[in-house]
């Protein structure tokens, strides 16, 4: 493989389809397993997308030759204190979408982030001896995990950007 900077970004694109689509196929067959498959999978597309937008981030970092080119996490290349050393107008753009809550990219950032964040038990009252013990439990707690239609359509979001970046930043 060239040893091209975009070739890392493609990769990851390419990986998290691969996720996507096994996920795709979990959920079709019904597997006795399928829930588990299902999560591996939402976390393989989740873990490459973060990949692809790192790679791209390395992508326009080395084009403007900037210090951070070298950064293991997105977000260091995603603060507003990096365009005062070198505006870049890709930069600019993905740190303006990583900013709004309701951005694609800010959401793919926050679930990505999510993995590494430990399961929140529900807090449960004290009981009284006097009280039964069996207790009713409510199955539809919490938010409902992202879908695949979700992921897809941010693959399909950070390809385009890649594209658009990669065609005005071509040096002639």
């Amino acid at each position: 493989m060239a040893q091209e900077l975009y070739t890392r970004t493609n990769q990851k694109l390419y990986f998290a389809g691969l996720a996507l689509e096994s996920w795709r196929q979990a959920e079709e067959r019904r597997a006795i397993n399928g829930q588990a498959l299902m999560q591996a999978e939402r976390e393989a597309a989740l873990f490459h997308l973060y990949g692809a937008l790192l790679g791209l981030c390395h992508e326009i970092a080395g084009y403007y030759r900037l210090p951070q080119a070298n950064a293991s996490r997105a977000e260091v290349l995603l603060l507003p204190v990096i365009l005062d050393d070198a505006p870049s107008p890709e930069l600019a753009e993905l740190i303006e979408l990583a900013q709004h809550s309701h951005t694609w990219l800010a959401q793919l950032l926050s679930a990505y982030n999510g993995l590494f964040e430990p399961l929140n038990a529900a807090k449960k009252a004290k009981i009284a001896p006097s009280v039964s013990l069996i207790e009713m439990v409510n199955l539809d707690q919490g938010e409902p995990p992202l879908g695949h239609i979700e992921l897809e359509d941010w693959r399909r979001q950070l390809k385009l950007l890649a594209q658009r970046f990669r065609e005005a930043m071509v040096e002639w």
